[in-house]
């Protein structure tokens, strides 16, 4: 009489809890990072950018400070005109005017004091940057700190410090920097300019006008 033998593998039940649990731990790993990506995109900065020129000051200082940049061009941006050649105002802050947003329906406070100013492209010469003192309601100085970060090729801190503004309509030029045609800073200096026109003659402004308007 032959006896057939059938050869039965058997498995561990917790060997296949285990590799379930794996395989399930891999799947949700692959769909995080399909849902991350898009969220990332959207946090990209959609332009090309060469400089960005930050102002901040306190965020328990309601008051307005403008940051005014001319380019080689003697082309300037402000509030006043927030595109002017390759220099863009990417946010105008009035102090605590704008700090209030409405997200579905409810009112909600985000107090930031921050004013940037970024270069999109790269002209070589001079560019100067004031800071102005436009409206004051602590009737105290604003410490204002201003940074300069070069984007590209890697985000780089190239200039930082921190000036004070005394009272209403204080300018003060708080740097002039040079670059040549790749971008490279290769100077600056802190020689008074005025940008505004606050401060201007109004026959400057409007020459052979009586009333300067």
């Amino acid at each position: 009489m032959r006896v057939t033998r059938h050869n039965h593998q058997t498995t561990d039940p917790f060997t296949d809890l285990l590799f379930n649990t794996l395989l399930g731990f891999t799947l949700l790993f692959f769909i995080s990072i399909i849902f991350m990506n898009p969220i990332a995109k959207l946090g990209n900065i959609n332009y090309k950018a060469e400089y960005i020129i930050t102002a901040s000051w306190p965020e328990d200082q309601p008051d307005d400070v403008d940051l005014w940049v001319q380019s080689p061009y003697q082309e300037t941006v402000s509030y006043l005109q927030k595109d002017a050649g390759w220099l863009h105002l990417d946010r105008d802050d009035r102090g605590d005017l704008n700090d209030t947003v409405t997200i579905n329906g409810r009112e909600m406070v985000h107090s930031i004091n921050q004013e940037v100013v970024t270069i999109r492209g790269i002209i070589s010469g001079e560019y100067v940057v004031n800071l102005h003192y436009y409206e004051s309601k602590s009737e105290q100085p604003v410490r204002v700190n201003l940074k300069i970060e070069k984007v590209n090729p890697t985000l780089r801190l190239v200039f930082i410090d921190q000036l004070v503004l005394n009272a209403v309509d204080d300018e003060v030029t708080a740097l002039r920097f040079e670059l040549d045609g790749n971008g490279d800073w290769i100077g600056m200096n802190r020689i008074d300019k005025v940008l505004t026109p606050y401060r201007l003659d109004p026959e400057q402004l409007n020459p052979g006008s009586e009333s300067g308007q």
